[in-house]
């Protein structure tokens, strides 16, 4: 089984709330896919990045510091940089938010060189019900740490989703690390 990584407190609930109210300052996007396609059916979600939101330098600060321990601890992958900005994604049972499974490698120049990919839990999990972060890594999917400030790492290759929010809404945050791509 590859390795998925979590981190039980990489956020405390006042950082997490924190960090939702920097990335909502200012109006999110409407989600896409890399290559900046649309498709409602496999996500729909709101996101902000981090990089265009004033206050938010600590948060990738901390970042980095769990990728590196996380990398050094358990993968041992050849990372060398973080090319994409923290994003915040908000998924509302309004639009029965979700993305549907789907690896983080992609076709774009970017995209193709990620190689962990880490998901903090911002969101009370009594805030909302549905939105399951589960990865695929064996035989069957398993559930994320639902628990606020949370954080779980995988490898960018380990398919994964969240399932629609049906009350309430969840928000996360996702960095990627990059490298050269796997061979």
């Amino acid at each position: 089984m590859l390795a998925i990584h979590a981190i039980p407190d990489a956020f405390t609930p006042a950082e997490c709330r924190h960090i939702v109210d920097i990335a909502h300052a200012e109006e999110p996007a409407i989600a896409g896919l890399v290559g900046r396609r649309r498709d409602h059916n496999i996500r729909r979600a709101e996101i902000a990045w981090l990089d265009e939101r004033e206050g938010a330098e600590w948060v990738m600060d901390r970042l980095i510091r769990l990728v590196a321990q996380a990398n050094r601890d358990v993968f041992g992958f050849d990372l060398t940089e973080f090319a994409e900005s923290a994003q915040v994604a908000r998924y509302g049972a309004e639009r029965q938010g979700h993305f549907g499974w789907h690896s983080d490698i992609g076709d774009g120049q970017v995209a193709r060189r990620r190689k962990l990919t880490l998901v903090v839990q911002l969101s009370d999990p009594g805030a909302y019900t549905g939105g399951t972060l589960e990865t695929w890594s064996g035989h069957e999917p398993v559930a994320a740490d639902r628990t606020q400030g949370a954080a779980v790492l995988f490898p960018g290759f380990v398919l994964h989703r969240v399932t629609p929010v049906t009350e309430g809404q969840r928000s996360s945050l996702t960095v990627w690390a990059h490298g050269p791509e796997f061979r």
